[in-house]
């Protein structure tokens, strides 16, 4: 039994995860306002939206592919909208809640859920996989089972390694930060959250009008 599809999958999901976007930016936050647990699980979660969407687009669940793909401006709009809470939230923290605080990572499930939440309501994921499994031509095929679920766990596998490299060297370097370059980083990476939230926004809203 060959493994090429699951190296192509490992290659492919860390590439995608790399980029550093609003999950990025939150889970580095995370990690370092709580702890690297809290920080690698918001990772885990966008992974599982990865994996969930791969698993669509490889077993051709068009049914499934076409309503996400054709609700896509509405979704988009979710996931805005649930940025900008995030961004909003994270910049005007009280400072009384600054500070490196392990006990608040416990809510790890949350965490989990946000980034779940917040990939899933990215349909241009979807339309990705679509693409990568039609180049592979292992789209729809379902005589092809094994090597889509090699790709896809291999794309799970990937993306939790960045997630884990990333995370991890957060938690070494965020011992030299102090509680004025806490506030810093709120204020920064909650910028940057809203503004992609801003960006998803003003691109839907150009498709709709």
């Amino acid at each position: 039994m060959t493994l090429e599809m699951l190296y192509k999958g490992l290659i492919l999901g860390f590439s995608v995860a790399a980029p550093v976007g609003p999950i990025g930016i939150l889970c580095i936050n995370r990690t370092i306002n709580k702890n690297f647990a809290a920080g690698f699980v918001s990772g885990l979660g966008a992974a599982t939206a990865d994996l969930l969407y791969g698993l669509i687009a490889g077993m051709g669940l068009s049914i499934v592919s076409n309503f996400l793909i054709g609700q896509e401006i509405w979704i988009r709009l979710i996931g805005a909208a649930f940025l900008a809470w995030i961004g909003t939230k994270t910049i005007m923290k009280k400072d009384r809640e600054i500070g490196f605080d392990p006990a608040v990572g416990q809510g790890y499930t949350k965490d989990y859920l946000s980034t779940f939440l917040l990939t899933v309501t990215n349909p241009m994921t979807i339309l990705f996989f679509i693409a990568v499994f039609g180049g592979l031509g292992l789209s729809g095929s379902t005589g092809r089972l094994l090597p889509v679920l090699q790709l896809v766990l291999g794309v799970f596998i990937g993306s939790s390694a960045w997630w884990l490299f990333l995370c991890g060297l957060t938690s070494r370097l965020k011992t030299r930060i102090g509680k004025k370059w806490l506030k810093m980083i709120d204020l920064i990476s909650g910028g940057l959250i809203f503004f992609f939230a801003l960006v998803i926004l003003i691109s839907s809203m150009k498709v709709l009008f």
